[in-house]
């Protein structure tokens, strides 16, 4: 299947952006380094295609102010927080790997999600399995399992606030839906450590047979 053909000036303020940030990286401010970015550019944008990334055609400023709000202070007391373990706990603190299945598929928002979690001192996305939207989180002092399911819930809160500031209708119909039953989606711990069985034989089911 062949790439679309996109005109170049659709592309064109992407093509200048690229030469700005290649003078940037080389901390040259001249029209020489400004060209070369712009071929460099022009040679990413049309040769190395990537799919478009699909809006959803909605923006709440309010909850994006309290997205970003929450992100800061995340911010912050994680910084203090990861500075006290390597002083007190040093190479001793117990780290671990946890899978977060996100509710949205949306590329978009994945992203998001997983670069809001990543830049929080303690943390790192290690691996995003896109045909799950699972993002496998690496955290810093996690000792058992509920301090493992705090930090899935709070990756749950994050990619909540992402969703009700831009994210589809469907995706906000899920969150509120959540809010209003008091539970977030997915299996809890208990039910993902409780064994799958079989159902048993039922009269109806041997007739069926």
């Amino acid at each position: 299947m062949r790439r679309p053909k996109t005109p170049l000036l659709v592309e064109l303020p992407l093509i200048l952006f690229l030469g700005l940030f290649w003078m940037a990286l080389w901390q040259s401010f001249d029209v020489g380094t400004f060209l070369i970015g712009v071929v460099y550019g022009t040679i990413i944008v049309r040769v190395f295609y990537l799919p478009p990334l699909r809006g959803t055609g909605r923006v709440n400023p309010f909850w994006g102010l309290l997205f970003l709000l929450r992100f800061m202070t995340k911010m912050v007391l994680a910084s203090f927080q990861v500075s006290w373990l390597a002083v007190v706990k040093g190479p001793r603190i117990r780290n671990s790997v946890i899978a977060i299945q996100l509710r949205s598929h949306d590329d978009f928002l994945i992203t998001l999600t997983g670069h809001a979690l990543a830049l929080v001192p303690g943390s790192l996305v290690l691996d995003v399995d896109r045909t799950t939207a699972t993002l496998y989180l690496h955290a810093l002092n996690v000792t058992d399992d509920h301090a493992a399911e705090k930090i899935r819930q709070d990756a749950l809160r994050t990619e909540a606030l992402l969703i009700r500031t831009l994210g589809s209708r469907s995706d906000l119909a899920v969150v509120r839906a959540e809010a209003r039953l008091g539970r977030v989606a997915g299996l809890s711990k208990a039910q993902r450590d409780t064994p799958v069985t079989a159902p048993k034989d039922t009269p109806d089911t041997q007739e069926a047979r």
